[in-house]
């Protein structure tokens, strides 16, 4: 079964408002001030504007009034108030005259006030009914401003749990961080240890393929064993110590990734229904019976396939053992896979678990942790590391997101996504092959955002992800008022292909709310 529902696999509103008003509470000042001082005259000669207006009535400070009402004002402002309430002003005045006044004292230091923080904003487009959709299980799921990283709805983002398919895209992230956008995986031909022997290593490109030259593949642009057997019996013709001496055994070298070869969580009839070959080093056609179909039966040996093929395209009638090449052995020919960015693009339109497997135990042996399924745990994180998000959870159990093992927080993957929307560093590789809704790769199929969900075509960028336990979609939405949102949405638990529509609906209430979206 592929991750991404039926169309490849067979099987890969807004009702409530809450209004909240968090009006913060000003600081209280001090207002602590001195009284006027009057002169003789009745001239107010100085204080703060609460003082001036007292004593001056309508003026402002420094103002002045006729002679005789100031002294009048001071007379009844004796008598209603007492000493205490214009010494200052008249004490003043009897005791010295106005030239040996003393320059006023400055008001109390005061401290600026504390600052207040931003009103919160109120959101209103809720999309609480639809996320309670029986059809998405066990929904778990994330939304964030892809520009400000505020999260705007979360329904256990925190936890980690299984992602399917959408876990091809920690790989993919992975393998741009280790092996580099430009990396090749490379298949060799060499001199064996006997007199007509040659070996085909096994450089883990998953994608070689048997077709002739001329015909493509389900993995365009892959090279070609026609070529490759071309380029060998070219070179071994060339070496005078071959000088009468033909090809007449072919060693069969698939070392460079160890056992097991089937991860041991997966169901088997995944590779009985053409969606998982065995993993390993040396094989044609992601080992599909039809080299040109996305689904097809895969078979028991890899390795025997890949060696009948070369076999033939020498010409035939050669001894195939297996084995390894001898230390230090003649290189005769090669090729090479597609780079690594072209890789990671066809991996994750169409969801290719084989090309999955392949970046992630590539990656492994890069990184120096191994080359089997239990080196991806270390391998993949250790990716993961530049691009500063925490991994704390995360379960790694294979590079295709087949296992139920494997576990990733719906956090991460919108935090991830916020990298790959601004294409940080090599991240825009994976933003190019994130199939498209209504338009490319697994999001095109006919049961894909179709009816009132097609509003959102053209609009969601994201990996689609089905297993037996549930239905995944993450990604990047451009909302309807432009607001770019990055998104998780896990339907985990007894789930049926229509989970796929129940979150078709969900996605599309996301781009219709934009940064309107309610977490109520």
């Amino acid at each position: 079964m592929d991750a991404d529902g039926a169309s490849v696999a067979g099987g890969d509103d807004f009702d409530a408002l809450l209004f909240r008003s968090d009006a913060p509470t000003a600081d209280a000042r001090d207002a602590r001030a001195t009284g006027p001082i009057v002169t003789a005259d009745g001239e107010v000669l100085h204080g703060p504007p609460a003082a001036t207006h007292a004593a001056a009535g309508t003026g402002g400070a420094g103002s002045r009034f006729p002679r005789g009402l100031a002294a009048a004002a001071a007379l009844v402002a004796f008598a209603i108030l007492g000493t205490g309430a214009v010494y200052a002003g008249n004490a003043t005045a009897e005791r010295a005259p106005v030239a040996a006044v003393s320059t006023p004292t400055p008001d109390p230091v005061r401290s600026a006030p504390a600052a207040t923080a931003e009103p919160a904003r109120i959101r209103t487009c809720s999309v609480a009914d639809l996320a309670a959709d029986p059809r998405l299980g066990e929904l778990q799921a994330q939304v964030r401003n892809a520009k400000t990283g505020e999260v705007l709805f979360d329904r256990g983002g925190d936890t980690a749990s299984r992602t399917a398919s959408v876990l091809k895209v920690l790989t993919s992230a992975a393998a741009l961080s280790v092996l580099g956008p430009d990396y090749r995986a490379e298949t060799t031909v060499v001199k064996g240890s006997e007199p007509g022997s040659v070996v085909l290593v096994g450089g883990g490109d998953l994608t070689l393929t048997r077709l002739p030259v001329g015909q493509e593949s389900t993995y365009i642009g892959a090279a070609h064993l026609e070529t490759l057997a071309e380029l060998t019996r070219a070179a071994w013709d060339a070496d005078p110590a071959n000088q009468g001496q033909p090809i007449t055994s072919l060693v069969l070298d698939a070392s460079l990734f160890g056992d097991p070869d089937w991860q041991p969580s997966w169901n088997t009839k995944e590779r009985v229904d053409g969606y998982m070959p065995k993993i390993t080093a040396l094989e044609v056609d992601g080992d599909r019976d039809d080299p040109t179909a996305d689904v097809s039966p895969r078979s028991d040996d890899p390795v025997g396939r890949a060696g009948d093929a070369f076999a033939e395209a020498l010409g035939g009638g050669l001894d195939v053992t297996r084995g390894t090449a001898p230390e230090g052995a003649k290189e005769l020919a090669s090729v090479q896979s597609q780079p690594v960015s072209t890789l990671i693009q066809q991996a994750l339109l169409v969801s290719d678990n084989a090309l999955a497997e392949m970046l992630a135990r590539l990656t492994a042996i890069k990184q120096g942790a191994g080359n089997t399924f239990d080196a991806l745990q270390e391998s993949t994180l250790a990716g993961l590391q530049q691009y500063g998000i925490d991994t704390t959870g995360i379960v790694i159990a294979d590079g295709s997101g087949l296992s139920d093992d494997n576990a990733v927080p719906p956090s991460y993957l919108t935090q991830l996504f916020m990298k790959i929307n601004a294409r940080d560093g090599d991240l825009g590789y994976i933003y190019d092959g994130l199939p498209i809704a209504g338009e490319t790769g697994s999001l095109s199929y006919d049961d894909r955002f179709t009816g009132d969900n097609a509003v959102a075509d053209g609009s969601v960028f994201a990996k689609t992800g089905w297993i037996d336990t549930g239905y995944t979609l993450a990604g990047i939405i451009h909302a309807d008022d432009n607001t770019d949102l990055t998104f998780a949405l896990y339907a985990l638990g007894d789930v049926s292909d229509d989970a796929k529509q129940a979150i078709d609906t969900l996605a599309a209430a996301f781009y219709r709310c934009g940064d309107n979206l309610s977490d109520n």
